[in-house]
């Protein structure tokens, strides 16, 4: 059997991703980023094509469900650009979004992730490709215990990957904990963001053992330890054994972040110096390929 990635167009092998930004944001609206909303297609176009123009194939958003995550523009953007777009479904930390909004979903958060997923988001006809969920700093709060368990659900249904949000790169542990030791997901259907926003080489190497996917997406705030540490910490992990757990992402969040372009524009020749350049397509190329790919379901 082939295996296919899920994307705003339909399902391609998962060997036609080409060269891919594993973590990004084409639309994102928050609470927490007043003012700061990616909300303009003729922008989200733009950065799609400028990602194109330098090798750049498909692009991983993020975003769940309740943050504006523009499910209707996205197919005609990958038309119009010819850049394959995989769409999440999911739901971020609890301050993202209106009490109410979670009071009235968190009961049937499993089956809206399914229906995403195999059925489309609302109208749009859009199927996600991924499922989205977020820890706590340090720790998995209760939102993020029901999240990830709803998660779980959902992705033992389709055999859909599960991307978690790390806040601040931390409690990598405590998700593998959960989601792979209580909820039978396995490893290797996990990926981890936001890895190098804590560089603790120990706790990198501990989560890769596990066998789970390794994002390292940024940078989107200032003082974060992304670029400057990207080399040193990638290039332990691969002489770890773990080059083949890696991906990378630009994970657009607000107007001035570099973004998908600056991935392959300033981040990859820095990176082959570091990894090779066999190391660096494995990182964009055949990883993202894995990682994102659905596994076939197995009937009860």
């Amino acid at each position: 059997m082939v295996a296919t990635v899920r994307t705003v167009l339909g399902d391609v092998p998962a060997g036609e991703l080409g060269v891919c930004d594993a973590h990004d944001h084409l639309f994102l609206r928050s609470p927490l980023l007043p003012g700061q909303e990616l909300d303009d297609p003729a922008d989200a176009a733009q950065r799609l094509s400028s990602f194109r123009a330098l090798g750049g194939r498909t692009v991983v958003q993020w975003t769940p469900c309740g943050m504006g995550r523009g499910a209707e523009s996205l197919a005609g953007l990958s038309r119009a650009t010819g850049v394959h777009v995989v769409a999440a479904t999911g739901l971020h930390q609890a301050v993202h979004y209106p009490a109410e909004l979670l009071g009235r979903i968190r009961d049937s958060l499993a089956s809206l992730f399914v229906s995403e997923l195999t059925e489309g988001i609302g109208s749009t006809g859009v199927r996600a490709g991924l499922i989205k969920v977020a820890g706590a700093f340090h720790t998995l709060d209760a939102h993020a215990r029901l999240t990830m368990t709803a998660a779980a659900g959902a992705h033992h249904r389709t055999g859909a990957p599960i991307a978690v949000h790390l806040e601040l790169g931390t409690a990598a542990g405590d998700v593998l904990d959960l989601l792979c030791g209580e909820l039978g997901v396995a490893p290797q259907r996990v990926i981890l963001g936001h890895l190098g926003r804590s560089p603790d080489g120990a706790v990198q190497r501990e989560v890769a053992r596990a066998g789970a996917f390794l994002a390292f997406d940024g940078p989107s705030r200032a003082h974060h330890a992304t670029d400057w540490r990207l080399p040193e910490e990638l290039a332990a992990l691969a002489e770890a054994g773990f080059g083949g757990q890696i991906l990378l992402g630009g994970d657009t969040t607000v107007p001035e972040t570099p973004g998908m372009a600056h991935l392959l524009r300033r981040l990859r020749p820095r990176l082959e110096e570091a990894l090779g350049a066999q190391g660096v397509a494995a990182a964009l190329v055949g990883n993202p390929a894995r990682a994102f790919a659905f596994e076939p379901v197995r009937e009860a």
